[in-house]
């Protein structure tokens, strides 16, 4: 299925270079982390007109499943964000927005105050996120696994319902991709080591492995994660001494033996330091964060 992203900053102050995005790149982790692959990124100004060109770019010209905005959605008069979406799509999706804006309504009583909407253009999927880092996280984790839907929905040659069986697993990303990523980060210099931690469908069934309890062999697994533990694991991690660089993919669907599970990478200062944040991450994603079922051989 293609799931592939587009990100756009709409910012006056980043377009003249005065302020630093975190927002666009915090999403595009995001995104890459959920599967998708973001082949294009853009900052634009809080002009209508730029922002509707470049939305009908990622849509018409680049074929963008998805194609996220953040920024220029709230009630200051250049936030001018959703009615350029407006003018571009062709069929509003207003379920979004209104399961974003009720996500924040449960951390403050301001996250009404987002006027970001969602629409489809074509086969493409638009949607506005807020401007700033964290409401921009927090909004994009509450529909991460709808859009996905949504968009698979879009790109598939029939009608997809709501009870399809799972789909077979995901690419996984680029380690080495990651690791290139990483280095060329600003803060790559802080770095002594990296790690990384690559968990894969084994035939040997978990009570075998662990316990010594004869079983049948594992023939592949139903595999999920709730993007919302996945974001909380990520920044707990970050906040460990010593931790500078933090990335994780988790996939999902119905996977066969040998299909990657995830896909975790952990810079960090000392040696020490690196290992135990890993080791707790890969903790925190296994009994927090996934769900798993076991498909069996049979007899």
């Amino acid at each position: 299925m293609n799931r592939t992203a587009a990100v756009i900053t709409v910012s006056d102050k980043g377009a003249r270079g005065e302020r630093r995005d975190t927002s666009g790149p915090a999403v595009r982790a995001m995104l890459e982390e959920a599967g998708f692959r973001v082949v294009h990124t853009a900052m634009v100004p809080d002009e209508r007109e730029k922002i509707q060109q470049a939305l009908i770019r990622c849509a018409d010209e680049l074929g963008t499943a998805l194609a996220v905005t953040t920024g220029g959605t709230g009630f200051s008069p250049r936030d001018v964000t959703p009615e350029a979406t407006r003018a571009v799509v062709e069929r509003e999706a207003p379920g979004l927005p209104e399961a974003m804006r009720a996500d924040s309504m449960r951390r403050t009583p301001r996250g009404c105050l987002s006027r970001g909407t969602a629409g489809i253009r074509e086969r493409t999927l638009i949607l506005n996120l807020p401007g700033s880092e964290r409401a921009a996280r927090e909004n994009l984790a509450a529909v991460l696994p709808a859009v996905g839907h949504g968009v698979d929905m879009l790109r598939s040659d029939g009608s997809a319902g709501c009870a399809a069986p799972p789909p077979e697993g995901e690419v996984p990303p680029s380690l080495d991709g990651w690791l290139r990523e990483a280095k060329a980060a600003p803060d790559a210099h802080e770095v002594g080591i990296y790690l990384a931690h690559n968990g894969v469908v084994r035939s040997t069934a978990r009570a075998q492995a662990r316990q010594g309890v004869p079983c049948a062999q594992v023939a592949g697994m139903r595999f999920s994660y709730d993007p919302r533990e996945l974001e909380e694991a990520v920044r707990l991690t970050r906040e460990l001494p010593g931790v500078c660089h933090v990335r994780a993919w988790l996939n999902r669907g119905e996977l066969k033996v040998g299909d990657d599970l995830m896909l975790v990478l952990v810079g960090g200062d000392t040696r020490p330091h690196t290992v135990d944040a890993l080791q707790f991450l890969v903790e925190r994603l296994k009994t927090r964060c996934v769900a798993e079922e076991e498909l069996y051989r049979q007899a």
